[in-house]
């Protein structure tokens, strides 16, 4: 059973700059967007990387952690892609892709993988911090980050970026004492 991560951050909170501390043969990354990292790096990565490339690339298993930068764009891409599209399914199936991946990380990657899904954030009507999704099934329905034992909230006060990982009863952060290491 692999483990995913939710990395939850508004753009320039510094999710994709924490991948800077792994070393070539540490850790594997998913670029979604096809976006340049950051910082100069030799980190391997598959840019505008599709839910088969991940699932190819974590069957394939050369490293036993995984980055999705930014996972929030494998719904997003795939919203666009289907938007002349008139009636309920696209929807569906979208939220269905996202399941479906976290799903096959839990249940068929080794007991030692582990996903970090780099995800923007956005801030509801009422105040909450939570993850940016591509409709109300995710959120009504399903909540994505239920379906994650740790989500972290990426932030910056101007003079550091660092990890939220408890709630403040603002953000959806949690990040059970089993899993996380100090």
């Amino acid at each position: 059973m692999g483990i995913p991560i939710l990395i939850l951050g508004e753009s320039g909170s510094g999710k994709s700059c924490s991948l800077r501390n792994f070393k070539e043969n540490e850790i594997g990354i998913f670029n979604v967007a096809g976006k340049p990292l950051p910082f100069k790096s030799n980190l391997p990565k598959v840019n505008n990387a599709t839910y088969a490339d991940i699932i190819k690339g974590l069957k394939l298993g050369k490293v036993k952690s995984y980055v999705i930068d930014d996972s929030q764009y494998l719904m997003a891409f795939e919203m666009f892609d289907r938007a002349k599209e008139v009636g309920y399914n696209k929807f569906t199936d979208i939220c269905l892709n996202m399941r479906n991946l976290l799903d096959f990380i839990v249940k068929q990657t080794p007991d030692d993988y582990i996903v970090h899904f780099l995800h923007h954030a956005e801030i509801t009507d009422t105040g909450k911090i939570k993850a940016k999704t591509c409709g109300k099934m995710l959120d009504n329905q399903l909540t994505l980050e239920g379906l994650f034992s740790i989500v972290l909230l990426c932030k910056a006060d101007g003079q550091e970026h660092y990890f939220e990982t408890q709630s403040d009863g603002y953000t959806t952060c949690k990040s059970p004492m089993r899993y996380v290491q100090f």
